[in-house]
């Protein structure tokens, strides 16, 4: 009995955590917190022309001046000073879009740099340098669909050598756009430009992770780690994946080096980011390699915490039970019960440790209720004949 109910318990436990996170991914609800690459390359504008006697009033040279000397703040003020006072001075855009780009302030930056952009084809003069930025401050900013174009543009000039940076902010334009087959081949040109775009290979390894092709994701964000150590969501769907390799593996050396490695990869992301969600993560690791003891230990500090989430309880209960600490088992399972109160597998671990403890009335109340979740889950109508000529 012991034996069947793990097995059941942490691959429902499992696949629940899994098909929460890939729901969440393909809705759009979670994202990477950091989508770039480290290396973030400064887009530089083409120097202001040169001021005449007629043009004096909106002599840009100055602040162009600041803008070279990283002064960007007072770029940005002294170019918008004189944009106010003559709106068609595209420089003064341009100068301002610049240095907003280099203070982070992207959505700014895009704004300022299609004013600039516009005048300029108005005046049929239009600037690549203006154009390019514009396409990667519209990325930076999320602004996707406005990005698109011109990442196109800017990457299919004729003669141009392929930029990593701007050949991924495509692939990211076109992931975010529901283009995900233009995406994985922006983001394969983007490696083949640069082999350690950490990012690129991240997004990479999350197409062949959501397709299924679990060996591919592996080998793509493991090289995602390799050149980026400090990227969190790359561990994350790395230990997912061995996960989901160690399960369909089954039982044998291959299953057990696949959950070393979630195992390992887990420790790297609680190093990155120890919250409840990592520590989640690593406890089902952990537990799935039988590591209860383990377990017990990661996932207490935030299971104690008002605001556990079920799961979180779930998994500490089922690592207490299989540690034989069956009343810590009994009271996070009923906390994790009243959190998630339509997770059926909390109700079959609920029950057998009630049923261990000899309280045989509440196992059967469990069981009835994962029946009534799972009505058609043998595991529960065999648990409930077992337990009925007992309970009182």
């Amino acid at each position: 009995m012991k034996r069947r109910h793990f097995r059941a318990a942490a691959v429902a436990g499992l696949l629940f955590v899994v098909f929460t996170m890939i729901a969440s991914a393909q809705s759009g609800a979670t994202r990477p917190r950091r989508v770039l690459p480290n290396s973030e390359p400064t887009p530089t504008p083409a120097p202001p022309p040169r001021a005449t006697a007629a043009s004096a009033p909106g002599d840009t040279t100055h602040a162009f001046t600041l803008l070279q000397q990283n002064q960007n703040e007072a770029a940005a003020r002294e170019a918008k000073q004189i944009a106010a006072a003559n709106p068609t001075n595209a420089e003064a855009w341009k100068i301002a879009g610049f240095a907003e780009f280099n203070l982070k302030q992207y959505a700014e930056a895009a704004a300022d740099l299609q004013r600039a952009l516009d005048l300029q084809q108005k005046a049929g003069a239009a600037d690549e340098k203006t154009s390019d930025a514009l396409a990667e401050a519209y990325a930076r900013a999320e602004q996707f669909e406005r990005a698109l174009p011109l990442l196109v543009t800017a990457t299919t000039r004729q003669g141009v050598p392929p930029d990593a940076v701007r050949l991924y902010l495509r692939g990211l334009a076109e992931f975010r756009t529901g283009k995900t087959a233009d995406a994985e081949r922006s983001f394969n040109a983007a490696v083949k430009a640069d082999p350690k775009n950490a990012a690129a290979l991240f997004y990479l390894g999350r197409i062949n992770y959501e397709r299924g092709d679990t060996d591919a994701a592996i080998a793509l964000l493991n090289r995602a780690t390799t050149a980026d150590a400090r990227f969190a969501e790359a561990w994350t769907i790395l230990t997912y994946a061995y996960l989901r390799r160690a399960q369909a593996a089954g039982a044998g050396a291959k299953a057990d080096a696949d959950y070393t490695n979630a195992i390992r990869a887990s420790d790297a992301l609680m190093r990155l980011r120890n919250d409840e969600a990592a520590a989640r993560l690593s406890g089902q690791a952990l537990i799935s390699a039988q590591q209860f003891v383990r377990a017990v230990s990661t996932l207490e500090r935030f299971a104690a915490a008002p605001n556990a989430q079920g799961t979180t309880l779930y998994l500490l209960g089922l690592a207490y039970s299989r540690t034989k600490n069956f009343p810590k088992a009994i009271a996070t399972l009923e906390r994790a019960a009243a959190k998630a109160a339509d997770d059926a597998s909390i109700y079959r671990e609920l029950g057998y440790a009630y049923e261990v403890s000899k309280q045989y009335a509440k196992a059967l109340a469990a069981y009835q209720k994962g029946a009534q979740l799972a009505p058609d889950d043998a595991d529960f109508k065999e648990s409930i004949e077992r337990v009925k000529p007992f309970a009182k």
